[in-house]
C-alpha cells in the first residue's frame, strides 16, 4: 500500500480534491429525497403548482450541480490513476532494464510482462476508483441512514436490520472470493507462460509432431483457469440478486410501517417515498462498496507483485563503488585489452560449472577465435566478458580494470555485440544503426555498411539507408540481417568488437571478404569471433578451444592443429585431411 501511495502523493492537490468534491456531490444526492417529500407533501398535497415548479427548479438544480462535482471528480481521480500507473509503468520498465540478464532469465520473460501490464492496469484502476468511492460510498449509507432518522425515527429502524444483512452478505462472499481471485492471478501466469512457450517454439512443436500435446497441455492449464473463474464468479454474481432481495424485502417491511404511521398522521406520503429513496441509496453504494472491495483485493497482489521486481536486487552481477562514490573508468593496461583470470561460471548458482577455470590474455588490438562444440560455453564467455553475467569465481579485466568496477555505460561503450541471433526493431536501417552513436553521419554509416559487406544490398532499397525495416527485420533475410547487425556493432568504433556466430548465414565467398574488411580496421579494434566454422578462427592471433566449458587448447591454428584433438576433430571434420594438407 505505501508503494502506491508514495506515487499518488506527487499528485496530492489532486488527490484531495477528487474524494472532496465526491463528498459535495454526495451532499447533493442526499438532499434530492427531501426535496422529492416537499414536493409530495406540500406541493401536490396543496395542488400548489407554482410550489411544484419552484421545487423542481431545486431538483434541477441539485442534478446540474451534482453532475458538475462528478465530472471534475472523475477528471482528477482519472487524472492521478493515469500518470500515478504511468510513472510506475516507467520505473518498471527501467527497473527490468537494470536487471542482470540471469535475474531476468530466473523470472520469465512472460512474468515481466504480466507486471507491467496487467498488473499496472489494476492498480491504475484502483487508484481510480478509491479516490472516486473509497469516502463517498461509506459516506452515502452513512448519511443516508442519518436522513432517514431525521425523516422518522421508528420507520428507519428497518434500515439498521437492512444494512446489518447486507454487511454480513458482503463479507461473507468477500471472504470466499477474495483469496480465490489471488490464485486464478496466479493461474493466469502459467497460460501467459505456456502461451509465450508455445509461440516461441511454435517450428520446433510442428517439426517434432508436438502440437497435439502442447494444445491438450494448454487446453487443461485453460480449463482449470476458466474452471476456478467460473466457480469464484458465480459467488459474486448472487451479491447484486441476493442484495437486491434482501433491499427489497426492507422496503417491504419500510412500506409496512411507514403505512401505519402515515394513518396516525405522523408521516406523510412524501415522507415514505424520501425513505424509500435512501433506501434504494444504500442498496447502489453497498454494492459499489463491495466492487471497490473485490477491486483492491486484486489491486494489492499486483501492487505486492510489481514492488518485489522494483526492489529486486539483481544478484547476478554487481558493481562495486569505491573512493568517492564514482565508478573506476581507467585502468592499468591500453584500451582494449581483456582479460580472465582462474574464471569459472554456473547458470543460477548451480553446481555443475558451465565454465571452469578460464585463463585468458587478450591483447588490445588483437584478433581471438572461440570455437567449440554446441554447448561448450562460448556464448557464455562472452556474457563474461562485458559483464552481462557475473564470474561465479574469478576476475574479468577490461584494460587491466575488474569489469565490476566498471559503469555499464563505459562497457556498453567499449564494446560492439554482434549476438548469435540477428535481431532488427522496426524503423528504418539508420535508426537501427545508430541506436548507440545516435549522432552517427552518414559517411559513418555507409563506411560501416560497406565493412559489413550490406552496402551492396542496402542500395538497392527505395531510401538505402533510410528504408523502412519492418518488426523483427522479416523484410530481410537470415545473411542480411546478419549484416546489418554486424554494421550496427561497427558504427561508433567500438574499442572492442564481438562477434557470436554472426556469420552462420553467410557463405564463405561472403565470410571471407567480411573477415578480411574486420582485420583491416583503421581503429584496430580488438577483435573476438566465436564461431563452429574452422575456416572463420583460422589465421586469428589466437583461437581459444573450448570443450564442456573447460579451456582444452589456446593458440595459432598451426599450433592447435599440431597438439589440440578437439581442434584437430572440429577442422578436420570440415576439411577433409587430404584437402587439408594441400593447403
Amino acid at each position: 500500500m505505501n508503494f502506491i501511495i508514495s506515487y499518488v502523493k506527487k499528485y496530492k492537490f489532486r488527490a484531495i480534491l477528487a474524494p472532496l468534491f465526491k463528498m459535495l456531490e454526495a451532499i447533493f444526492e442526499l438532499l434530492v429525497p427531501l426535496v422529492m417529500a416537499a414536493i409530495i407533501n406540500k406541493g401536490i398535497g396543496n395542488s400548489d403548482t407554482h410550489y411544484i415548479l419552484e421545487m423542481s427548479g431545486v431538483l434541477l438544480f441539485l442534478a446540474v450541480v451534482g453532475l458538475v462535482f462528478s465530472i471534475t471528480a472523475q477528471y482528477f481521480s482519472a487524472y492521478v490513476a493515469v500518470h500515478s500507473a504511468a510513472e510506475i509503468r516507467r520505473d518498471l520498465f527501467e527497473k527490468i532494464l537494470g536487471l542482470s540478464q540471469g535475474t531476468k532469465d530466473r523470472i520469465g520473460e512472460e512474468v515481466l510482462t504480466t507486471r507491467i501490464t496487467n498488473d499496472i492496469n489494476q492498480i491504475q484502476n484502483a487508484i481510480n476508483m478509491v479516490l472516486r468511492l473509497f469516502l463517498r460510498s461509506p459516506f452515502i449509507v452513512a448519511g443516508a441512514t442519518i436522513m432517514a432518522f431525521i425523516v422518522d425515527v421508528k420507520s428507519t429502524l428497518t434500515f439498521l436490520i437492512v444494512v446489518g444483512l447486507l454487511s454480513l452478505i458482503v463479507y461473507f462472499i468477500m471472504k470466499y472470493t477474495l483469496p480465490r481471485y489471488k490464485a486464478i492471478a496466479a493461474k493466469l501466469e502459467k497460460v501467459l507462460h505456456a502461451t509465450s512457450e508455445n509461440l516461441a517454439g511454435a517450428r520446433v512443436l510442428r517439426a517434432f509432431c508436438q502440437t497435439d500435446e502442447e494444445k491438450a497441455g494448454f487446453q487443461e492449464k485453460t480449463a482449470t483457469l476458466a474452471n476456478m473463474q467460473i466457480a469464484t464468479g458465480k459467488i459474486s454474481a448472487l451479491l447484486n440478486p441476493v442484495t437486491y432481495v434482501v433491499v427489497n424485502i426492507g422496503i417491504v417491511g419500510l412500506i409496512y410501517v411507514a403505512m401505519g404511521r402515515v394513518d396516525s398522521g405522523v408521516l406523510k406520503q412524501g415522507d415514505v417515498v424520501a425513505l424509500v429513496n435512501y433506501m434504494g441509496q444504500i442498496l447502489i453504494e453497498l454494492i459499489k462498496l463491495a466492487n471497490l472491495i473485490v477491486l483492491l483485493m486484486k489491486a494489492f497482489p499486483s501492487a505486492d507483485r510489481v514492488q518485489e521486481i522494483m526492489e529486486m536486487k539483481s544478484d547476478e552481477r554487481c558493481q562495486e563503488k569505491y573512493g568517492d562514490g564514482e565508478l573506476i573508468i581507467g585502468g592499468s593496461k591500453p584500451l582494449g585489452s581483456l582479460s580472465l583470470k582462474h574464471v569459472s561460471f554456473s547458470y543460477n548458482g548451480s553446481a555443475d560449472m558451465d565454465l571452469e577455470d578460464i585463463n585468458l590474455e587478450i591483447p588490445a588490438g588483437s584478433t581471438l577465435g572461440i570455437i567449440g562444440g554446441t554447448g561448450s560455453g562460448k556464448s557464455t564467455l562472452l556474457k563474461l566478458l562485458n559483464h552481462t553475467y557475473e564470474a561465479t569465481s574469478g576476475v574479468v579485466e577490461l584494460n587491466g580494470q575488474d569489469v565490476r568496477k566498471i559503469d555499464d555505460s563505459t562497457l556498453a561503450w567499449d564494446f560492439g555485440i554482434v549476438p548469435q541471433k540477428a535481431v532488427l526493431l522496426s524503423g528504418t536501417i539508420r535508426s537501427n544503426l545508430t541506436m548507440k552513436e545516435t549522432e552517427a553521419s552518414d559517411d559513418e554509416i555507409i563506411s560501416a555498411l560497406n565493412i559489413s559487406q550490406s552496402l551492396e544490398f542496402v542500395s538497392t532499397k527505395e531510401g538505402q539507408i533510410d528504408a523502412t525495416v519492418v518488426a523483427k527485420g522479416a523484410n530481410f533475410s537470415g545473411g542480411q540481417r546478419q549484416r546489418l547487425t554486424i554494421a550496427r556493432a561497427l558504427v561508433g568504433r567500438p574499442k572492442i568488437l564481438i562477434l557470436d556466430d554472426s556469420a552462420s548465414a553467410l557463405d564463405l565467398g561472403t565470410e571471407a571478404k567480411l573477415k578480411k574488411a574486420l582485420t583491416q580496421l583503421s581503429w584496430k579494434p580488438t577483435i573476438i569471433i566465436v564461431s563452429q566454422r574452422a575456416s572463420s578462427v583460422k589465421g586469428l592471433d589466437q583461437i581459444l578451444v573450448l570443450d564442456d566449458g573447460k579451456c582444452v587448447g589456446l593458440g595459432t591454428h598451426e599450433q592447435l592443429i599440431e597438439s589440440c584433438e578437439t581442434y584437430q576433430e572440429i577442422y578436420y571434420c570440415q576439411y577433409p585431411r587430404e584437402e587439408a594438407s594441400g593447403e
